[in-house]
């Protein structure tokens, strides 16, 4: 069973979670004594492409198409299908983010696939096909058979972790036929955030909620933040009241993130807000009620006012840095 797993690239570049997700599907590959083949899609220069030899691509191929620069999952769609009908491939592996969630899904109509989606670490069987997802908002994991001939699935963010693996890559341009009426989506203008991390990339996050008391109070926050190249995030409850914007909002019915180090200064931990945050690898609590629920999911806990201890914290990271 041969493998191909989607590179997307930003502007160009590829970011950590394309390393995991190469790391991954070379591992899955080396199971299936198969290579490996990576799919990349839009304009990327041939060093950063064979940058992924690093982490084990046997073969990559290359749609270098300045039209698919814009991600249009129907484009997308159309072209990984094309490729994996080529290569005679029956298992797609695609990183469960914006991306992924749009284009797998349409792979798996076209190709007459089963897709799982999120999939927690590398199949605890290949043959018959599992793999283990996470279901009812974190708070349990579930076993998925899939039965079809062709087989697709997205994996979590740091579900697995960078592995350098390296290989001598093979690069083929590849130029796909592709309908022009698929091409709807143009780009008007851009505006770029500067100075700030995005928070679905971020790799450290510094969150907080209504125990800040203030919006006036996110200064420790921000500091904090700053210090650790960190991006900054809250709870509904303090994005509802406006204290933050809701782009910083994480949990059920925000932000779904896993970042390598979460801290959350203030929060109580209710449940909707543990399904935003419960993959992150490490979980570090602030709090003053040595009760609350986000004790219950913290790898490090500490008991206090977060008015003090954010400080005290920026001042320890400041002092190591230097």
């Amino acid at each position: 069973m041969s493998v191909i797993a989607f590179a997307k690239n930003w502007n160009g570049k590829f970011k950590s979670s394309t390393h995991e997700l190469v790391s991954y599907s070379k591992k899955l590959a080396s199971d299936l004594s198969s290579c490996l083949i990576v799919v990349s899609i839009g304009e990327v220069a041939e060093e950063e492409l064979k940058s992924l030899g690093k982490f084990g691509a046997d073969k990559i191929i290359s749609v270098n198409d300045p039209k698919m620069n814009i991600l249009t999952s129907r484009v997308y769609a159309e072209v990984l299908a094309k490729i994996a009908e080529k290569e005679s491939v029956k298992l797609l592996v695609l990183s469960d983010n914006n991306s992924g969630k749009a284009i797998a899904p349409r792979v798996s109509v076209k190709m007459k696939a089963g897709l799982v989606a999120s999939v927690q670490e590398l199949p605890t069987s290949l043959d018959p096909f599992i793999v283990k997802k996470r279901v009812f908002s974190g708070k349990a994991f579930r076993y998925v058979q899939i039965d079809s001939s062709v087989k697709i699935i997205t994996i979590a963010k740091n579900c697995f972790g960078i592995v350098e693996n390296p290989v001598e890559s093979v690069i083929e341009e590849f130029i796909p036929e592709v309908d022009t009426e698929l091409f709807k989506v143009q780009v008007i203008e851009e505006e770029e955030q500067k100075n700030k991390v995005i928070l679905s990339d971020a790799d450290v996050v510094i969150s907080a909620g209504r125990g800040m008391r203030s919006p006036d109070n996110w200064g420790p926050v921000e500091d904090l933040a700053e210090v650790l190249n960190a991006a900054t995030a809250c709870s509904r409850p303090v994005s509802d009241e406006g204290w933050r914007g809701h782009e910083e909002h994480v949990g059920q019915t925000g932000k779904v993130i896993a970042p390598n180090l979460y801290i959350a200064a203030g929060i109580s931990g209710a449940i909707q807000h543990v399904a935003g945050i419960s993959r992150s690898k490490c979980i570090v609590a602030i709090n003053t009620d040595p009760e609350a629920p986000i004790f219950g999911i913290a790898d490090y806990g500490i008991v206090g006012d977060a008015m003090e201890i954010l400080p005290r914290l920026t001042e320890a990271f400041r002092n190591s840095k230097s």
